[in-house]
């Protein structure tokens, strides 16, 4: 007889920065029109769906608290990133704050991930961060996810950063998907 509990029910998740990891860095993406997905970031985020992971994106928007852009302006680039990449993108989590506010959901903060982990019961230890800067790092390790560095965007700029400490190293999305992948316990079910 089989008993599932609550530990064997929680799922893993991969919470993912925006820019620079998933689509160019453009400084300030506000029109669709400049928004460019990485060739790699479907499959990756293909390949991290059939292994068993929600797919979170988590990303620091302070460009509509400059005035820069409007949130709707934020959400038409994030519907047509959900229609380019077949809607595999479970949620999207962002904070409109400017780095001065001190609020609780800019990142290297953990409020995105709170929220995204309310009424959800995933499995942190077994989790991911993934972004091009130290600061997805430095969210990742506060919410006690593994954290992965990718070489896209800012990503070989913050190598230079002597206290950015991720688990691994990539190349790219893809590159950051095959090893965690081939992470011992991260294996498709």
């Amino acid at each position: 007889m089989l008993i599932e509990t609550m530990e064997s029910r929680k799922q893993k998740a991969v919470f993912l920065d925006r820019d620079g990891t998933l689509v160019e860095e453009v400084n300030f993406l506000s029109r669709v029109e400049d928004l460019r997905i990485f060739p790699f970031s479907k499959i990756a985020l293909t390949r991290l769906k059939e292994a068993g992971f929600s797919l979170i994106v988590v990303t620091n928007q302070s460009g509509i608290g400059r005035g820069i852009y409007t949130e709707e302006a934020m959400h038409e680039i994030h519907r047509v990133m959900q229609a380019d990449l077949s809607s595999i993108i479970d949620e999207f989590h962002f904070c409109p704050h400017l780095p001065d506010e001190g609020c609780f959901c800019r990142k290297p903060s953990t409020g995105m991930i709170e929220s995204a982990l309310a009424g959800r019961a995933i499995d942190l230890e077994n989790s991911w961060m993934i972004g091009d800067k130290r600061l997805d790092v430095e969210t990742g390790k506060n919410a006690g996810l593994k954290t992965a560095l990718v070489k896209t965007g800012y990503g070989l700029s913050s190598l230079d950063d002597p206290s950015v400490e991720p688990d691994i190293v990539a190349d790219d999305l893809l590159d950051a998907v095959k090893q965690i992948l081939d992470e011992p316990g991260h294996r498709a079910i």
